[in-house]
């Protein structure tokens, strides 16, 4: 390597200090500068400059991950979890308002969301986008274990209704008239293309960190 790499990268280490991720965000660098004097023509003695012009200088890189240190592998799982159970319940407490209280607000709230299915798919799906999205731009590379552990704790519920739904085991004249069969096909089909999404979500939140 180079040395005005070799240099930019021993500031970089030195910055990072004893940060818990510093191994990862290390080799998440390097790979960043390799690429960077793979793809672009660089002189030796501008190699320093491109790379604080393109990644930022080792001091800047080192306070932002410091700052992203409160940003918790914990929190950013668990606030996707409770957001798609919250949408769960939200969608349970709407059902059930819907078939027993008869309110008027509620009748109009349920015919219209019952003729936006297709936007609600398509604004669910980009949800699992945002989730990917933003474990990759906060944690890179380090992000792909908690990726999946985050989209299999979120996916019960999904799985769960869906279970139900198929066997029955729900009222299910409650959820007509969304309850044919082209939408729980539908619904199958979306639940399956959660996780690529997500993992695509991921790799765009990853490449927008640097």
């Amino acid at each position: 390597m180079r040395p005005e790499a070799q240099r930019f990268l021993q500031e970089l280490d030195e910055e990072i200090g004893r940060h818990p991720n510093k191994k990862d965000i290390m080799a998440e660098y390097e790979l960043h500068v390799y690429e960077l004097l793979n793809d672009e023509a660089v002189g030796d003695e501008d190699v320093y400059t491109i790379l604080v012009k393109r990644l930022g200088s080792p001091i800047e890189i080192a306070q932002l991950w410091e700052q992203e240190k409160a940003i918790t592998p914990k929190k950013t799982q668990w606030l996707f979890v409770l957001i798609n159970i919250f949408l769960f319940i939200a969608g349970i407490v709407l059902t059930i308002s819907y078939n027993i209280f008869r309110w008027e607000w509620i009748e109009i709230l349920w015919e219209g969301l019952t003729e936006a299915t297709s936007i609600i798919i398509v604004v669910y799906i980009l949800f699992w986008g945002l989730l990917g999205y933003e474990i990759g731009k906060e944690f890179g590379d380090g992000g792909r274990k908690l990726l999946k552990k985050t989209f299999l704790l979120s996916i019960i519920p999904n799985l769960l209704l869906m279970y139900l739904t198929i066997f029955k085991l729900i009222p299910y004249e409650w959820f007509q008239p969304i309850l044919s069969v082209r939408f729980i096909i539908i619904c199958i089909i979306c639940t399956g293309i959660l996780y690529p999404v997500s993992w695509l979500g991921f790799k765009w939140g990853r490449k927008a960190s640097v």
